[in-house]
């Protein structure tokens, strides 16, 4: 097979030579991809190696941080348990208060719902009494019973028994509420307890402008009425008086009719009618006590100076009973005073017997009965007809004869010529009477 010729353009080139070249390109090629390989395992073993170091130092690294990681994470748990323990226990202490604080709370809640219960109850039972009052002051009858109790235990509580009289009939044939009782005169002052109370209802609930005056032109004609019909029925000359009280038996009605209703009270004063609330009423009760006293006081004033001259007559034995029991006590101070005295000597001479010193006794003795020796020797002379007492024996008695023998001089035994021993010795009468 001959090849032919490769023409590329202008040139022409022989295959075989062509392919020469290409063979030992290609035989090029391997060899320097070979020569590439073997240096590039070379470089591969170095740095697997130099890996190797790396991975060993890496894992020391790693085991390393392993047991920090481990240490640390056991330092972590314990710091976490003791934390969470110190949390625990504020919890718990925070538990304990807010528990303790909470019954605390709710302990009082408990008694200060039950103060509320309480006055809950009162109220209630005030409603019901407000009730009860409403339903008197609506009804006429009820409403005059009412400010007739009221006032005849303001009467009764401030003035004695005969000073009043409830219901009392008068000459014209009226009966008033009360009667008071004057003194020095038959003529009475009256209460009267039946107040108009419909008009100042309707102008305490009136809420617009035209009720309240409807309310206030109602009160106006029933109170003026009713002072109208007083002035006629309780003005009898010399049986009343010529004042009269109109009983009202609230304060808060006393005082709304002071102040909204000024031409009523000034009407009432000039028809010499008085109107008194409950503590006014007491007042003028107390006043009229006192007169009542005053007056007893002045009737009774003659068995009051007889009473006085009989307390000056017991004062006058009083003041003699206290002058004898002062003389009394003066003699009896100077009879103690005796006796103390004597009560001295006495001590006195018992004080001096304690003091005795029985040697000198001895001696003294022995001294007296030389003494009477010599003396016995005087008497056997002739015109010796009186016996001298010894030395140192007791002197007669005053009130005594000259005859009396005295005791000094008894007959004596033979034992009294021997001289005496020196011990105690027996102290006679005599002896102690002659202060020896």
């Amino acid at each position: 097979m001959v090849l032919e010729p490769l023409h590329i353009g202008t040139l022409t080139l022989d295959p075989i030579l062509v392919g020469l070249v290409l063979a030992g390109l290609v035989v090029l090629a391997l060899a320097v991809l070979a020569v590439v390989l073997i240096v590039h395992l070379g470089r591969r073993k170095h740095e697997a190696s130099k890996q190797d170091a790396q991975l060993g130092e890496l894992r020391v690294r790693l085991q390393t941080l392993a047991e920090i990681s481990v240490s640390r994470h056991g330092e972590l748990a314990r710091a976490v348990n003791e934390r969470l323990d110190r949390m625990t226990h504020k919890v718990g202490t925070d538990l304990n208060d807010t528990a303790r604080k909470t019954h605390d709370s709710i302990s009082k809640l408990n008694e200060r719902l039950a103060v509320i219960d309480t006055a809950q109850k009162n109220l209630t039972d005030l409603s019901s009494n407000m009730v009860t009052l409403q339903e008197i002051l609506a009804n006429k009858q009820a409403r005059g019973a009412f400010g007739q109790g009221r006032m005849e235990a303001i009467v009764k509580d401030g003035l004695p028994i005969g000073a009043y009289t409830f219901q009392a009939t008068l000459s014209n044939g009226k009966r008033p509420d009360c009667l008071l009782h004057m003194p020095n005169t038959p003529a009475g002052v009256v209460i009267d307890a039946k107040f108009p109370l419909e008009g100042f209802e309707a102008f305490r609930t009136a809420r617009r402008e035209e009720e309240k005056k409807l309310a206030s032109q109602r009160v106006r004609v029933d109170v003026g009425k009713h002072i109208e019909a007083m002035a006629e029925r309780y003005f009898i000359a010399g049986e009343t008086q010529d004042t009269a009280i109109l009983f009202v038996p609230s304060e808060a009605i006393s005082a709304d009719l002071s102040e909204h209703f000024p031409d009523i009270v000034q009407k009432a004063h000039r028809a010499r009618i008085f109107i008194c609330a409950p503590n006014m009423l007491m007042l003028a009760v107390q006043t009229m006590q006192a007169i009542l006293k005053d007056v007893q006081m002045r009737e009774q004033a003659h068995l009051i100076q007889r009473e006085v001259a009989t307390l000056m007559e017991d004062m006058g034995r009083f003041r003699d009973r206290v002058l004898d029991l002062q003389r009394h006590f003066g003699q009896a101070n100077g009879d103690i005073e005796k006796i103390l005295t004597s009560a001295d000597k006495i001590t006195k001479r018992g004080q001096k017997i304690e003091r005795l010193d029985f040697e000198d006794e001895a001696k003294a003795a022995l001294a007296r009965k030389n003494g009477v020796s010599a003396a016995s020797s005087a008497q056997m002379q002739p015109g010796a007809d009186k016996t001298q007492p010894r030395a140192g024996e007791a002197q007669p008695r005053a009130g005594q004869t000259g005859s009396a023998k005295p005791a000094a001089q008894l007959p004596r035994t033979p034992k009294d010529s021997q001289p005496r021993s020196t011990g105690p010795r027996i102290i006679r009468q005599a002896d102690l009477l002659a202060g020896d």
